[in-house]
């Protein structure tokens, strides 16, 4: 309808010869009018352009290929075996993580390239346990923000009442993780634990009380065999002791420590040992019970 107006217009102001007044307003009004479509459009155009990158970065997609790992905190792609899929507990917990962090998890294939991964090896950090397996979260980028942040939250208190909440069926399916308890070794020592005792004697009785009837016989202020039997790290003392104040100033094991300063030696008669007659002293001393010091105190 526009280009009629414009066709009468330039068609009435060609016939009629010089232009009037009307003719100069009216081709005013249309000129205005054009000028004020043109605006319009360049104003749409912009919109449809923003609105069209907002959509590619929300869905991590950019031209040139997708984004790479650090360019996109707010979306992790969760590498996940199609069993764990097919429980429905992953539909059930990431809404509420990406509605909590305002981060989206994409759930991909085990062999696609991904943040994260969820599987049921020793890898990672264990998340939550079923009747057969214990899934652990292994971060394949672990300077991913995104992918910290979600095992920050499947481990926390909200994350965990959440898996424990999934019971399709009125039964819970997962639950906390089950954490093993670390076996203890008990340490053995291959020595001659008899000549060890005639050893401990010889060097270690001039101090301490290796046996019940040197009680009587040692330092007072100098810890008993038994009584050091009690510490946790007894074995890593007793292998060290020349390391130990006061033994490096009279203490002197074959092949291990330095000689003597001729400025300082000895203040008494030096202790000089093999690491073989201290690995007999750790065979007899590992046969020692340790002393029984009673209950700690109370105070009331």
């Amino acid at each position: 309808m526009l280009l009629g107006y414009l066709f009468v217009f330039s068609f009435g102001a060609a016939a009629a010869g010089p232009r009037s007044r009307l003719d100069e307003d009216v081709g005013g009004f249309l000129a205005f009018r054009m000028g004020l479509v043109c605006s319009l459009l360049r104003v749409r155009i912009r919109f449809l352009a923003v609105c069209a990158a907002v959509l590619l970065l929300a869905g991590g997609i950019v031209p040139g290929g997708p984004l790479r790992a650090e360019e996109t905190p707010r979306l992790v792609r969760l590498a996940v075996p199609q069993a764990l899929v097919d429980t429905g507990l992953l539909a059930y917990i990431l809404p509420r993580f990406s509605l909590k962090t305002q981060i989206r998890v994409a759930v991909v294939p085990v062999d696609e390239a991904a943040e994260a991964r969820l599987d049921g090896t020793a890898a990672g950090t264990p998340v939550f346990s079923d009747a057969d397996t214990t899934w652990h979260l292994d971060l394949i980028a672990p300077d991913h923000a995104g992918a910290k942040r979600l095992r920050k939250w499947l481990t926390s208190d909200v994350g965990v009442r959440a898996i424990a909440a999934f019971a399709p069926a009125g039964v819970a399916m997962f639950r906390a993780p089950e954490v093993r308890e670390a076996e203890v070794a008990e340490l053995s020592w291959d020595g001659d634990a008899d000549l060890g005792y005639s050893l401990s004697r010889v060097h270690c009785g001039r101090c301490h009380a290796v046996d019940e009837a040197g009680r009587m016989n040692s330092i007072g202020s100098t810890p008993s065999f038994f009584v050091l039997r009690t510490l946790s790290d007894w074995e890593g003392r007793f292998q060290a002791f020349y390391a130990l104040k006061p033994h490096p100033a009279f203490t002197q094991i074959a092949d291990v420590t330095a000689p003597f300063d001729e400025a300082r030696p000895s203040p008494i008669v030096p202790v000089e040992m093999t690491l073989e007659e201290l690995e007999n002293i750790m065979a007899y001393v590992a046969l020692l019970a340790p002393a029984d010091l009673g209950a700690p105190l109370e105070q009331k």
